[in-house]
């Protein structure tokens, strides 16, 4: 019996990758698919590619490769949803931290994927490009090379086309949708992070919701950030009387799923290098659709 099995086909027009391979292999799943390519496994012309929308064209090359990927990666808090030589996105767990504190952390969701880079070549480098706290689940963005995290992080508001993230609230959120605009100003001591519906000098944060689903006593929306600052779903929350369940730093007193119901589903932006839209997606844990 053959170890390895490799399939190849030929591509008659343009298309993206993840849709051509679909296409091709009907029976296959599209989670199948999805790992296939983030472990490595599939090929165009003769170049690993793991980008989804990787555009392909006439008489491109692609091959799928059925054997066991060397650079599988498995992580109880951690799953890669994208790879390629300059960017690595993965789906974190909630209560991993993104990168250490001034405190020492034996894990963090850095260390993980730069201890699986290093496995590949002692050489490899990580950079961290931004951040979701330790309780919020979801997409999280690495950098390979260090220009690429520059890049990146001077052109974020630029490049960066959508956030969109999922919270389960305490309450029956009236209205369906809705935008919250407000200033964000940190303590410094407390860490905590404070808002004014009055510019008073703190940073402008804005915020778009849409009620998803409603119980008798909790509410799942998704919220589109148009702003990025610290907390500021969280507090943005807290401001309309209905906190994030969980999150008692921001007046929760319920925590029906045992952690902050916070996720981070949806990044879309402009790949640095190619230029092209890329989206990066982790899928909504059951436990907080479940409400």
């Amino acid at each position: 019996m053959e170890k390895t099995k490799t399939v190849v086909f030929k591509v008659g027009e343009k298309s993206g990758l993840f849709d051509f391979v679909f296409t091709k292999m009907k029976n296959m799943s599209k989670t199948k698919i999805k790992s296939l390519l983030s472990h490595k496994q599939i090929s165009v012309n003769d170049r690993i590619e793991t980008g989804y929308n990787f555009p392909l064209h006439e008489n491109d090359r692609v091959a799928i490769n059925f054997s066991k990927s060397k650079t599988d990666f498995h992580h109880a808090k951690l799953r890669i949803i994208y790879e390629d030589d300059y960017l690595i996105a993965v789906n974190k767990s909630e209560g991993l931290l993104a990168v250490a504190t001034e405190k020492k952390e034996d894990t963090t969701a850095f260390q993980i994927v730069k201890d699986y880079l290093k496995k590949q070549n002692p050489n490899n480098k990580l950079y961290i490009v931004h951040r979701i706290d330790r309780e919020t689940s979801g997409v999280l963005l690495f950098a390979k090379q260090k220009d690429i995290q520059i890049a990146l992080q001077e052109n974020w508001h630029k490049d960066v086309h959508k956030r969109i993230y999922y919270a389960m609230v305490e309450g029956v959120v009236e209205k369906d949708r809705d935008s919250i605009i407000s200033w964000l100003t940190e303590n410094r001591k407390s860490k905590k992070v404070y808002s004014s519906f009055n510019d008073n000098g703190g940073q402008k944060a804005i915020t778009h919701y849409q009620v998803i689903k409603r119980s008798n006593s909790l509410s799942l929306l998704r919220i589109e950030l148009e702003t990025g600052r610290k907390n500021q779903i969280r507090v943005h929350m807290q401001d309309i009387g209905h906190p994030i369940a969980g999150d008692k730093k921001y007046g929760s007193v319920v925590s029906p799923v045992g952690r902050i119901g916070l996720h981070a589903a949806i990044l879309t932006l402009r790949h640095p290098v190619t230029k092209q839209i890329i989206t990066f997606e982790a899928e909504i844990p059951k436990k907080l659709t479940d409400i």
